[in-house]
């Protein structure tokens, strides 16, 4: 199901646009529950996104066309359109699609989550591991020092040879 939450989201990021497609299924998801006119559809978009995503006649007319052509819509008296049984068939299959995309992109920001929580962990450690190191160097033996001075080029290096972008949004404070 296309929810509010969902189409506010998406407001909120991309302003007045919707994406491409949305609008289709808006009104399949609208239709599973009740039989609509094409300006009571528009009413209801404008109504659910406060004012902010307000569909023209000429978007929501001839895509209602392609709707019942599809048979995924038909006509009934007074110019409303209610869902038929393949629509239907259609929503739970885009129901079913929308749960598992859900779930591994739940997956994929807890696990990114994670990465930067370790990543910003492991940082710290090196800073606290510099800092108490830094701060002992007088009291290392040459071959410490030098031992020292190796790790800290080797790591350095893979620092810089890393792919820049994928260090801009780690905060170390």
């Amino acid at each position: 199901m296309i929810s509010l939450a969902m189409m506010s989201e998406w407001l909120k990021r991309v302003g007045s646009s919707v994406p491409r497609g949305f609008s289709r299924y808006f009104i399949l998801d609208l239709l599973k529950n009740r039989s609509c006119t094409g300006k009571e559809i528009i009413d209801i978009a404008v109504e659910q996104s406060n004012g902010i995503w307000k569909p023209s006649p000429g978007l929501i007319y001839p895509l209602l066309k392609r709707l019942q052509e599809e048979r995924l819509i038909e006509e009934e008296g007074g110019n409303k359109y209610k869902i038929t049984t393949k629509g239907k068939s259609t929503t739970e299959d885009l129901d079913t699609m929308n749960n598992i995309v859900k779930k591994q992109l739940d997956v994929l920001f807890r696990v990114g989550n994670v990465g930067r929580f370790i990543a910003m962990d492991i940082l710290e450690r090196v800073k606290i591991m510099g800092a108490l190191l830094s701060s002992n160097v007088s009291n290392l033996t040459k071959d410490e020092t030098a031992r020292y001075k190796e790790f800290l080029q080797a790591e350095l290096k893979k620092i810089n040879t890393q792919n820049k972008d994928d260090w801009k949004n780690i905060k170390t404070d």
